[in-house]
């Protein structure tokens, strides 16, 4: 069984260093807002499966990721992985790495700030490489549970992010 493209692109971006880059993963989403939480899904799943380390920052940044910056500025990070529910229209569940500068034409978000404007504020001012991991939701309703594809996908995800990261 192949691995899922959006894998195979983390794994390029990974390796392109000579060293271990510092990776911050950052989870966006609305609590209570159905299947946009599924960026804060994955991150809180992937805590526990990732040891401490100084190469590894998770960040459960609700639905103000701009928040994080000054947390981000510390940590320095080579990669900021953005992990959010995403309107590609694709199938609920599915999976992308997304190029940030290509989300910019998005009108309507669940964020304070658009993830295009924070990620192109990062690179600028952190000198770091942003990309973001987009989860297909079925349904933003609020006070809905996430839906077994979106659920299924942070799993999946989780689990993804947890081998890369951990060198595994």
């Amino acid at each position: 069984m192949s691995r899922p493209r959006w894998q195979a692109s983390l794994s390029q971006t990974l390796h392109r260093r000579s060293s271990p880059p510092r990776v911050a993963v950052v989870g966006v989403g609305h609590e209570l807002n159905g299947d946009d939480v599924a960026g804060l899904a994955v991150v809180r799943a992937l805590s526990p499966a990732l040891a401490p380390s100084d190469r590894v920052l998770i960040v459960d940044a609700g639905p103000a990721p701009e928040n994080t910056t000054g947390l981000l500025r510390r940590f320095a990070p080579d990669l900021v992985l953005l992990v959010d529910a995403a309107q590609m229209d694709a199938p609920p569940g599915a999976v992308r790495w997304l190029d940030w500068q290509e989300t910019t034409g998005i009108s309507a978000s669940t964020h304070t700030l658009p993830l295009h404007l924070l990620a192109r504020y990062l690179v600028a001012e952190l000198g770091c490489e942003v990309a973001l991991l987009g989860i297909q939701p079925a349904a933003n309703v609020p006070g809905a549970p996430l839906s077994p594809e979106v659920e299924e996908a942070v799993d999946a995800v989780a689990a993804g992010l947890a081998a890369a990261l951990s060198g595994r």
